[in-house]
């Protein structure tokens, strides 16, 4: 089974890179983040006459992710638990069929987070906390589950092509890191370094300052595994060169393959 996550930065803007990067990589399930629509304005119908499902939980211009599937999702929940009064479009799981059982699915559009002395930095911090608890409740169903998306954490120095240019932002701060490190040290394993150690490993490249020419990224695209999932864990890959695809996302996707049970 491949699951892939992509921050799109606008899905009506990538629609034509979006279909193109799923006829290309044919995942099993491809989470979005920052679709920037609601979910009555997302292109359902040319998603759905290429062949697949859709789930949405949008918001008007900012924000909003969305899962495209083979299979019809289940059990589908919009929103991350913890704070109802929280109205951003960030969270969307579910559950899709795996070989004789299931795998649940989430995929995460975490708060930036920048200024970081604003508002916004103690929201991002909130906010993880708060995935923290839901992914504790989840990891007691000891069933297959991928967290997926855009975590907006560089986890550590190597994850960075100049790593001394954000030791200022949220990204890098040392509680967003601590922050990360406490959701992984549930038991989540994190794909792509379950994979390999190598540096020079990006998923963001900004698109001022000739970042993407001179391979100045970071990577902040994760997809966390629990027990059950990483034990099932083939191969991790990052579809680099969607950055250089004419006007595209300043994210690119990353893939795992998971064997069936």
């Amino acid at each position: 089974m491949r699951i892939a996550t992509w921050n799109v930065n606008s899905v009506r803007q990538r629609l034509g890179h979006l279909l193109d990067f799923l006829k290309e990589a044919e995942p099993d399930a491809l989470c979005l983040q920052e679709i920037k629509c609601l979910d009555a304005d997302f292109p359902r119908a040319e998603i759905e006459e290429a062949g697949w499902q859709v789930e949405t939980h949008g918001q008007k211009t900012f924000n909003g992710v969305a899962i495209i599937s083979r299979s019809k999702l289940e059990d589908v929940r919009r929103g991350l638990p913890g704070d109802e009064a929280d109205e951003q479009a960030r969270y969307l799981e579910g559950v899709l069929p795996m070989g004789s059982g299931v795998v649940r699915l989430a995929t995460i559009y975490l708060p930036n987070g920048n200024p970081p002395n604003t508002e916004k930095y103690p929201y991002k911090l909130n906010w993880m906390k708060r995935l923290t608890a839901h992914a504790r409740m989840l990891l007691e169903q000891e069933e297959p589950l991928v967290f997926a998306g855009d975590y907006n954490v560089i986890p550590e120095p190597r994850d960075a092509r100049e790593p001394a240019a954000w030791v200022n932002d949220a990204l890098f701060l040392p509680p967003t890191r601590a922050a990360f490190r406490s959701l992984v040290n549930l038991g989540l394993t994190e794909a792509l370094r379950a994979t390999t150690d190598a540096p020079g490993l990006y998923t963001f490249w900004d698109y001022q300052a000739g970042a993407w020419q001179r391979n100045n990224g970071i990577r902040i695209d994760h997809l966390l595994l629990s027990p059950q999932a990483a034990d099932r864990l083939a191969s991790v890959s990052i579809a680099k060169h969607v950055r250089g695809w004419e006007k595209p996302s300043d994210h690119v996707p990353v893939m795992l393959e998971l064997r069936a049970a």
